[in-house]
């Protein structure tokens, strides 16, 4: 009984799926036990789903107002409440990615303490670190977005490198390269991967048809959970996005502080 309702769970979620406002005509067939998704496309071949739960580091209190990028700082972990909402949200029997910094090993540790059961291992994957921003690492964040022009999304064009840095693009590459990678490594099964707000805007763009540039124009707010399901078939394969920027704590106004820019922010156009 119970794996008949988890069949009409996903059928009914399946059967929705949308990539770039195009119906998929994939169907659920079944899901096997040991938690891997496999669907069966109208033609009857196998379709494997993986399921990416991307989660920001917790707010970073101790940055002076200035760009640290790839600078390996802390981050405040302290509002419980917010960790123990997450923790319900984000699936079991997953496996866990990171960065190499310290403020998503330091995410995750918060996670775990909240009650979610702690996975045997996490892969530390240098590649999902936040974008090299060279020479402006350590310059004042407000300044630096008076200095550039009006409608920025970003620290600067996603083809200009910072100096002595990266693009936007080079991190857009690195991070796809590892998603591609792990997608086969992993694939059918749960990823929860705890990164940076250029590494998930680079997700999404990935996500919305290889479109960089457009996951841009996301929030995604500190210890948020996006979620990005990769369905592969020998066929083709397609990207849906159930969730971008998903906050579970908000219901309550008293932890409304984990809004921390992941690049500058456009406050008005003109």
């Amino acid at each position: 009984m119970h794996d008949a309702c988890r069949a009409t769970e996903f059928q009914t979620e399946f059967e929705t799926v949308k990539c770039l406002e195009t119906r998929s005509l994939l169907t659920y067939s079944d899901i096997t036990r040991d938690g891997r998704v496999s669907m069966m496309s109208g033609s009857g071949k196998k379709v494997v789903t993986t399921r990416w739960w991307w989660v920001r580091h917790a707010p970073v209190r101790n940055d002076g107002g200035n760009i640290y990028g790839q600078s390996d700082i802390a981050c405040d972990t302290s509002d419980t409440y917010v960790f123990n909402a997450v923790a319900k949200v984000l699936p079991r029997h997953a496996v866990w990615y990171s960065s190499n910094l310290m403020r998503t090993h330091q995410t995750a540790e918060a996670i775990w303490a909240a009650g979610f059961p702690k996975p045997a291992s996490m892969k530390w994957e240098a590649d999902l670190a936040e974008q090299n921003l060279g020479k402006w690492q350590g310059m004042n964040r407000a300044e630096f977005v008076a200095s550039r022009p009006v409608g920025t999304s970003w620290f600067a064009d996603i083809n200009e490198p910072a100096p002595g840095g990266e693009s936007f693009m080079d991190l857009y590459n690195r991070t796809r390269r590892t998603i591609e990678r792990i997608n086969n490594e992993a694939a059918g099964q749960d990823i929860i991967a705890v990164a940076h707000g250029g590494t998930i805007k680079a997700a999404v763009g990935l996500a919305l048809g290889d479109l960089p540039e457009q996951g841009l124009a996301f929030d995604i707010d500190n210890v948020s959970v996006t979620r990005l399901d990769y369905f592969a078939s020998p066929e083709r394969s397609v990207w849906r996005l159930p969730m971008v920027n998903q906050q579970p704590w908000i219901a309550d106004d008293a932890h409304a502080a984990m809004h921390q820019p992941a690049g500058p922010e456009v406050k008005k156009l003109a």
